[in-house]
């Protein structure tokens, strides 16, 4: 997993909401199960280039792999042709065939130059003393010039022996030898393609490196005949022709191979360091209808009668985020993400935190923020580390397990986008990593501080004052269709808020005075591939929170279970179902005065009686592959986890734009 510490970026796939005065927290969530080494990894934000100069253009022609195949194929060819020309020429006529195919076969040696033999080359002992591979190639190709050039100066009636050597002319005529040799050898091979009229060049001057590309390509086709020995289709003709050519142009088509090599060596280095800073924007909208019932409300459990009638409005609101992922290496991200949005919590129009929607975006009516500025980046191969101002996080740090998160996508409850104990803290920025430490096994942790940038007072902010969070994750893929992650955070509240946004958050009775708590909390998330259409999951968690300055403790239990119905109906669509207790207190054995579940009577000890029940269902309907439609609905019984409160019913219509 070559590419973790790009944590590859699932920006807008999901949120956390914090208090009022921070804005939903952008997701940055992982593959469910480990990350697979992608050379694309990547994962690239900037596609590879194709390069191919217009020097090295045959129309239509690619000659790319000349580098490494023209060389072999040209050693080869000079080989097979020293033995085809003479064998074939100091033969009787019936002998020629049969002496040259039971010559040495040279393939053999392609691969590894340097082990050609001395005697497989007929190499004088005085030529191969003291030089190298490359030195030898060159004594060879001198002798196969020289053997070629005593051959054709011996046939009389050879009538190029006659012309003028094109190695003294800057261009090439089409009246010359050359242009009519090779033209004829394209015709009757076809190793050129792609020319106007089907004709080589169109019959007009070219200069000599274009010339040498043509021929290159005409070298490596015929030599390919040569090879397969297809029926004897090269005439003894053509090989004569085609070595003459060769030594004609012997300079350019060595300067050719230089030029077309360091190509090579450039687009190499430019693949292998592509990267330069790039950045992408991606985006969500989110247009939202949404209300509530009518319901009682006891809002001071001593008798059991309400005080209150709650409800909101059927209103119409958005939330809207921009972000910019830029990259310097093509390993690293650096995300910058704006928000806005005018949907407010309804916790104070119905009394309670339980019907609190997962795409909330308390922006002071669409004030614009910075909800997320972190970078990241590898340090290893398995361990990518990230840091930031905002955003940083267990919820954007821990790998994600539940298939219902999404603030635009998922459930639209906050409780039904994972488990609560998760966001205890309102952590905004910090330093995390994820260590990779098998193909089944990683490792997540955080420190994360709710206001980092307070210079004053150590007990409301900096980076280690105010509320912070530390913790870690065992993401565990015991199976291919199996993922399970084991949460453990430790969190410090100066306050007594839990900070987890939903449920029982407050710890301390609101008539008492204010004072720190530290927090321990443990649970674990599972999901369960039952089929690409079907996954079962749960979640659990407990926490156990000690004050600084007081005696007891407060404990809080949370779960539930659901299902996800992916492509249900057509491929990207998602259903989901979702039944569980959002954070509970069972147990606050604080001084009396202190305790929270019998604020209203007197704060004594002892854990809430009733218990709230969240059930949900939705349907997103994937539109196209940039709109989606998800209604919904989720029904709390005994708001509050008070029995005395009326069923809350919250309904909500959906729209999300990607960009």
């Amino acid at each position: 997993m070559s590419n973790i510490g790009l944590l590859v970026v699932g920006v807008l796939a999901t949120g956390q909401t914090p208090p009022a005065t921070l804005p939903e927290q952008l997701k940055q969530k992982p593959e469910n199960r480990l990350l697979e080494t992608n050379a694309t990894q990547t994962n690239s934000i900037v596609p590879v280039a194709e390069i191919t100069p217009p020097e090295f253009i045959l129309q239509e022609q690619n000659i790319n792999n000349i580098p490494d195949e023209f060389i072999k194929q040209k050693y080869k060819n000079i080989l097979l042709d020293r033995y085809k020309i003479n064998v074939i020429a100091a033969q009787p006529e019936g002998e020629k065939q049969q002496k040259f195919t039971n010559q040495p076969d040279f393939s053999q040696h392609l691969e590894n130059p340097s082990a050609i033999s001395r005697e497989d080359l007929k190499i004088p002992p005085s030529l191969g003393a003291g030089i190298s591979p490359h030195d030898v190639k060159s004594q060879v190709n001198q002798q196969v010039v020289k053997m070629t050039e005593e051959n054709i100066s011996s046939d009389s009636n050879n009538q190029m022996s006659k012309v003028t050597s094109v190695s003294q002319l800057d261009d090439v005529q089409p009246q010359d030898w050359a242009f009519g040799a090779l033209q004829s050898l394209v015709e009757r091979y076809g190793c050129i393609a792609g020319y106007p009229n089907s004709t080589f060049l169109g019959n007009r001057v070219i200069n000599r490196y274009e010339f040498a590309a043509g021929l290159a390509a005409c070298l490596q086709k015929i030599n390919e005949l040569i090879v397969n020995n297809t029926n004897n289709t090269v005439t003894e003709e053509d090989l004569i022709i085609l070595q003459r050519l060769q030594t004609e142009f012997q300079a350019q088509l060595q300067e050719l191979q230089g030029r077309v090599a360091n190509l090579e060596a450039q687009t190499e280095e430019l693949q292998t360091n592509q990267f330069s800073p790039t950045t992408k924007l991606v985006g969500q909208a989110i247009f939202s209808l949404q209300g509530t019932n009518e319901t009682d409300v006891d809002l001071f459990p001593r008798d059991g009668k309400p005080e209150r009638t709650a409800e909101t409005n059927w209103n119409f609101a958005n939330s809207v985020q921009l972000t910019l992922a830029t990259s310097f290496s093509g390993k690293d991200l650096l995300l910058t993400s704006l928000a806005a949005g005018n949907l407010n919590s309804s916790a104070p129009y119905v009394y309670t935190n339980m019907g609190r929607l997962g795409f909330e975006a308390d922006t002071n009516n669409n004030d614009l923020v910075i909800n997320e500025l972190s970078y990241r980046f590898p340090v290893s191969d398995q361990v990518g580390v990230v840091v930031g101002t905002a955003g940083v996080n267990p919820v954007n740090t821990f790998r994600g397990i539940n298939p219902l998160e999404g603030a635009g996508e998922g459930a639209i409850s906050l409780f039904a986008q994972r488990n609560p104990i998760l966001t205890i803290g309102y952590g905004t920025g910090g330093v995390g990593f994820d260590w990779q430490i098998s193909d089944r096994i990683s490792l997540q942790g955080i420190y994360s501080a709710e206001i980092p940038s307070f210079p004053n007072d150590t007990n409301l902010g900096g980076i280690f004052g105010g509320r912070y969070t530390t913790g870690a994750q065992l993401t565990l893929a015991p199976t291919d269709n199996i993922d399970v992650g084991i949460h453990y955070l430790f969190s410090h509240s100066p306050d007594g808020l839990l900070g987890n946004g939903i449920g029982d958050a407050q710890l301390i009775s609101p008539f008492a005075p204010s004072t720190a708590f530290n927090t321990h909390a443990v649970g674990a998330t599972a999901t369960w591939r039952i089929n690409p259409n079907l996954q079962l999951g749960a979640w659990g968690g407990w926490t156990h929170s000690d004050p600084v300055n007081l005696s007891g403790s407060v404990e809080t239990t949370n779960w539930a279970v659901f299902a996800a119905f992916p492509n249900l109906g057509r491929p990207g669509n998602l259903g989901g179902i979702l039944f569980g207790q959002p954070p509970k207190i069972t147990s606050s054995t604080l001084p009396e005065g202190y305790n929270f579940p019998n604020f209203s009577d007197g704060g004594t000890a002892g854990g809430r009686e009733d218990t709230s029940v969240h059930a949900e269902i939705f349907y997103r309907a994937q539109l196209n592959n940039n709109i989606a439609l998800t209604p919904g609905v989720f029904i709390i019984f005994n708001p509050d986890h008070n029995a005395a409160n009326d069923p809350l019913i919250v309904g909500a219509l959906r729209a999300t734009f990607r960009f």
